[in-house]
């Protein structure tokens, strides 16, 4: 599943309908409808997401992550909402408002029981240009999964003009309260759910877990953290190896772009399934994983294009480590600091060793939020250059989604970093990037990316790539070049 913002979804002209929880006829707000009080708290990262948008210009608008997908039609509308109404009780952290008072700081939480939300069905008028209809989706998400109301999520359908097309369905949440892998299970529920409203078989889905539970016991694991905790430690060493600051992109991507230019994205296929297949393979021959050696070709793409020899991220890692949390949908990420260096590395197998030998280092501290860490250590630091692993071979209803046109989406962002997703379908690799939209910004992420790209290919076709030359030996390669002798000292 290529994971794309919205306007690198091809959408047909159609009819929309927009599909919007509500609190009911009687009331605007979920405090003026009775929800009760709750005092679960939110997840650390749940919070800082909060407060972040409290003081962004923009009040959480554009952090939404989403899904697009197909469905067969014609559309039974009392059907679709009763699949999604059914979706709401099976989720509640979709039927549950986490707020803070912008005086006073405190934060407070309402939560509906199940069968207590309905939906607001509003139709629109035909949209005769397939533009028309983006553009009402962009403005429809943007406005619609602010963190700091309710609901911060919608679903739209459309139905094509053309009535032999399927039914395409759009969904997009804030990031609070949904995350890539998320956005993945989306697509499976809802046309389960849909299908047995429709008299087909029993959607027959994993009981899912609440995500307002994982926020609590999240709370009570990190209540007490000294800053003896390894996790403590390592980001302290961390943040000292980068003069206080997280990672830079490799590559110089030059001075920020001005804050309401939106950034620029790319997806794309890098490795067809066999040839995916046979990288693995090499990868597990140097006796390591698949994202240590992925990590291991990234970092040798960067010291090839002149960004150095020591590699240096942060990536995210799914903290739903327990079944309960499996099919739940929620913001289940830590991150944990990746550095390690390739100078001296005699083979590709070494690098991927390192790299290994980091992941295994800091994997496991990724269970404690970094927010929380930054309080004991006094500190925050924003991330600047992300590199995302998923492997979702195995997701629900994975090998359906050529066939559903499934894409997992992101709104548009404006910050001056560079994000990286690489993931591992049964239809290969596919990674996606986005990066300033400026001049040097792309060139120079389309250029890493590109050697990123041809690195792969060498190992998916030969086992192993060579190295980038060393400066010494370069310098000694420039100067023979030029008919001088060169001694090495």
């Amino acid at each position: 599943m290529e994971f794309t913002e919205l306007a690198d979804y091809a959408v047909p002209a159609g009819t929309l309908t927009e599909w919007i929880p509500s609190v009911g006829p009687q009331a605007r707000t979920p405090e003026a409808a009775g929800w009760r009080p709750d005092a679960r708290p939110t997840s650390y990262v749940h919070e800082a997401h909060l407060r972040a948008s409290l003081s962004s210009p923009r009040r959480g608008r554009e952090s939404w992550l989403g899904a697009a997908f197909e469905i067969a039609g014609p559309l039974n509308k009392p059907a679709f909402r009763q699949a999604v109404l059914n979706w709401i009780d099976r989720h509640e952290a979709m039927r549950s408002a986490a707020s803070i008072d912008e005086v006073s700081g405190d934060m407070t939480r309402v939560t509906a029981a199940q069968g207590a939300i309905d939906i607001w069905q509003v139709e629109q008028e035909r949209c005769a240009e397939s533009s028309e209809v983006f553009e009402h989706l962009q403005y429809l998400f943007d406005e619609f999964t602010s963190p700091l109301i309710w609901p911060a999520y919608a679903f739209v359908t459309l139905e094509p003009v053309d009535e032999t097309r399927p039914i395409t369905v759009f969904f997009a949440a804030d990031h609070s309260i949904i995350d890539g892998l998320s956005t993945v299970l989306v697509a499976h529920e809802i046309a389960a759910l849909y299908g047995e409203e429709l008299g087909g078989s029993p959607a027959a889905l994993f009981e899912a877990g609440s995500y307002l539970d994982f926020g609590s016991s999240e709370r009570e694991k990190n209540a007490e953290l000294e800053h003896s905790h390894d996790a403590v430690r390592i980001w302290r060493d961390f943040l000292v190896d980068g003069d206080g600051e997280l990672p830079a992109f490799p590559l110089d991507i030059g001075d920020p772009s001005p804050d309401d230019l939106p950034q620029g994205g790319l997806s794309a296929w890098v490795l067809d399934p066999d040839q995916a297949d046979s990288f693995s393979v090499a990868c597990r021959k140097t006796g390591h994983s698949l994202f240590a050696g992925l990590l291991a070709v990234l970092a040798i793409a960067g010291s090839e294009l002149g960004g150095g020899t020591r590699f240096r991220t942060v990536t995210p890692v799914h903290t739903r480590d327990e079944p309960q949390w499996a099919s739940a949908l929620g913001w289940f990420v830590g991150l944990c600091p990746i550095s390690f260096d390739i100078a001296g590395a005699d083979s590709f197998g070494s690098v991927v060793a390192a790299a290994s030998a980091e992941v295994k280092k800091t994997k496991p501290i990724a269970r404690v939020p970094l927010d929380r860490v930054f309080t004991t250590l006094g500190y925050s630091a924003r991330p600047r250059f992300v590199v995302s692993f998923m492997d979702v071979r195995f997701a629900p209803a994975a090998e359906h989604w050529p066939d559903w046109n499934a894409r997992a989406l992101r709104s548009k962002q404006y910050q001056h970093d560079v994000y990286i997703w690489i993931n591992r379908t049964p239809q290969g690799i596919n990674i996606a990037a986005r990066y300033p939209n400026t001049e040097q910004a792309t060139g120079r992420v389309h250029e890493y990316i590109g050697t990123f790209r041809t690195l792969l290919t060498d190992v998916a076709d030969t086992g192993t790539t060579q190295l980038p030359l060393a400066d010494d030996e370069r310098s000694e390669i420039e100067h023979s070049d030029t008919g001088q002798t060169v001694t090495n000292q």
